[in-house]
């Protein structure tokens, strides 16, 4: 195992994993930006380093300033967290150029399953069911056109370096087709630096539903089964349970079992996520792969008892993993809620600002993962999730019912958060007979 390591993130990440070297005995430097000079968690690492101002250009994206604090602070090792450079293959090579382990899986593997097309290939490869579509990247829109007339309307336009929403359009017929090519190439260009994109079928009402895999170097991998992460706005995830409550048994080793196929063929070492779309009739289809360990990944923690953050530093580290595939269960019911400084009544309007009331929920059931405390400053350069709300319970029913009364007891003032809006939907009755698609928080509550 590492004797010391460098978390090149912040908030509740950087938190959660200076927790899990503490029980693993290894030493943590953490570094920060100005923004972040006040954060908690930065009292429970054994090094801070400053890497600069607040806007994360300047600091939590700035690989030379990374670096240098790694060099500075002599470290073995770097966890990336998620976001920032979690899942920047650039980065994970310069690790490795300066002979510092990168706390995730090989460039090759990064590169091969952070490009769309390319994972979808490999998809393919490995019987893994995909939805019809381009069969490479669309240039043109005479070319989109026809591609959409052979596979029918409605088509969904993606980037092939995207995620979080940025290079979608759905386009329901040639018009809006030809008109969203070029946008969708911009705004693609704008995020990654890669104009790519390439068509699919839009499957209408779907859910989304992804497995948690582990492997490690010596080519064992395993799937801790699956996620439902269909409560979305704008692409961006709300809600998240395990297990998914609308699949079968059959059904959820099929998806399982397909997610570990594709992690093998990639040689994948390190945490990651496959995502998949499931349509009315419950089949699913390949979506994405998420290089890293999601913000998700405690729901997976809960139902399987295994610690993510532990194995991906000892995956690191060369370790095998000591969990066979049939020894992995999948037990009770976790639900996540994200609790974001945002106002929901506003258009989700970030709501930056000083926490003069912050009073957390426990009991049994309940997990908190938060960074934020009374007299806490919320920053207005980074995301606005300031919060994982978690609840554990034997079934879907008794995990929603904590999370109803947990969610009661959660305050936090004056700034807006997503709390009011999670209480409406633990109460709605569509949610608890779980009659939703990725489209039904927009539906349901308009000024989402």
């Amino acid at each position: 195992m590492f004797q010391r390591i460098l978390i090149a993130n912040r908030g509740e990440i950087a938190l959660r994993i200076i927790r899990a070297c503490k029980e693993l005995g290894v030493e943590t430097v953490c570094v920060y930006s100005e923004a972040d000079r006040n954060a908690s968690y930065l009292r429970l690492a054994d090094q801070t380093i400053c890497i600069g101002p607040g806007p994360a250009a300047e600091s939590y994206l700035n690989i030379p300033r990374i670096i240098s604090a790694a060099e500075v602070a002599d470290v073995q090792a770097i966890h990336p967290g998620f976001g920032f450079l979690s899942e920047n293959a650039h980065f994970a090579e310069v690790c490795r150029s300066c002979k510092i382990e990168f706390i995730g899986p090989s460039v090759e593997a990064m590169q091969m399953l952070g490009s769309k097309l390319a994972s979808k290939e490999l998809a393919k490869q490995c019987n893994v069911p995909l939805t019809p579509g381009s069969k490479g990247a669309i240039t043109d829109e005479g070319e989109a056109v026809e591609v959409a007339r052979k596979i029918g309307y409605p088509v969904i336009i993606k980037a092939s370096a995207g995620g979080g929403g940025r290079g979608m359009r759905v386009a329901h017929n040639d018009i809006t087709l030809r008109s969203s090519i070029k946008a969708a190439q911009s705004e693609a260009e704008a995020a990654f630096k890669d104009g790519t994109v390439f068509i699919e079928k839009y499957h209408e009402e779907p859910r989304h539903v992804e497995v948690q895999i582990l492997g490690d170097k010596h080519g064992n991998v395993v799937h801790l089964w699956e996620r439902d992460c269909t409560l979305q706005r704008r692409h961006q995830k709300l809600v998240e349970e395990s297990p998914c409550p609308v699949i079968d048994q059959q059904t959820r080793e099929d998806l399982c079992k397909a997610a570990v196929r594709l992690a093998r063929a990639a040689n994948y070492y390190s945490a990651c996520t496959c995502e998949f779309i499931m349509d009315k009739d419950r089949k699913f289809y390949f979506l994405e792969v998420n290089t890293r360990i999601q913000v998700e990944h405690p729901v997976t923690e809960l139902v399987t008892g295994i610690d993510l953050i532990k194995w991906q530093l000892r995956i690191a580290a060369g370790e095998k993993l000591t969990m066979k595939q049939e020894e992995i269960k999948q037990t009770g019911c976790a639900i996540e809620c994200r609790i974001n400084a945002e106002d929901p009544e506003r258009n989700f309007t970030p709501s930056p600002g000083t926490l003069e009331e912050f009073i957390a929920p426990g009991g049994p059931g309940v997990r908190l993962e938060t960074h934020a405390y009374q007299g806490y400053r919320v920053p207005p350069n980074y995301d606005s999730m300031i919060a994982k709300l978690l609840t554990y319970a034997a079934t879907r029913d008794e995990a929603i019912t904590t999370m109803r009364r947990a969610l009661e007891e959660f305050r936090i003032g004056p700034i807006k958060t997503t709390i009011p809006l999670h209480r409406q939907i633990m109460a709605n009755q569509q949610f608890r007979t779980s009659k939703v698609d990725t489209g039904w928080i927009e539906r349901t509550y308009k000024k989402a």
